[in-house]
C-alpha cells in the first residue's frame, strides 16, 4: 500500500497562516476522498527558527498516481508558505 510522506520548511512569520491552510487542505482532500488518511506533524524547534513540517496521506489500496497528483495541485496553496521545495516520498508498507 502507497503512502505519501511530504516535507518542507516554514518560516516562522507564515507559520500560524501557514497551519490554516494545511488544515483546509487536508479537510477538503478528505472530503473529497472518503477513507483518505491525512496527517499534519512539525518537527519540534525554538519560536523563531525555521519549521519543517510533514503532510501524511494514506487510503485502503494505496495512494495510487491520480490521487496523488490531485494531492500535489491541492498543495499549490501551501507554496507561499513554504522556504525551499515541497519534497514527497512514498513508502509501503512491508509484510510482518
Amino acid at each position: 500500500m502507497r503512502e505519501l510522506f511530504v516535507y518542507y520548511r516554514v518560516r516562522p512569520a507564515d507559520a500560524a497562516a501557514a497551519g490554516v491552510e494545511v488544515r483546509h487542505l487536508q479537510a477538503t482532500l478528505r472530503a473529497q476522498h472518503p477513507g483518505l488518511q491525512a496527517r499534519w506533524l512539525q518537527r519540534p524547534v525554538e519560536p523563531d527558527q525555521a519549521q519543517t513540517w510533514m503532510e501524511t496521506y494514506a487510503i485502503a489500496g494505496g495512494i495510487g498516481a491520480d490521487l496523488q497528483a490531485q494531492i500535489d495541485s491541492a498543495a499549490a496553496v501551501m507554496l507561499p508558505f513554504i522556504d525551499g521545495p515541497r519534497r514527497t516520498e512514498v513508502f509501503v508498507a512491508c509484510v510482518s
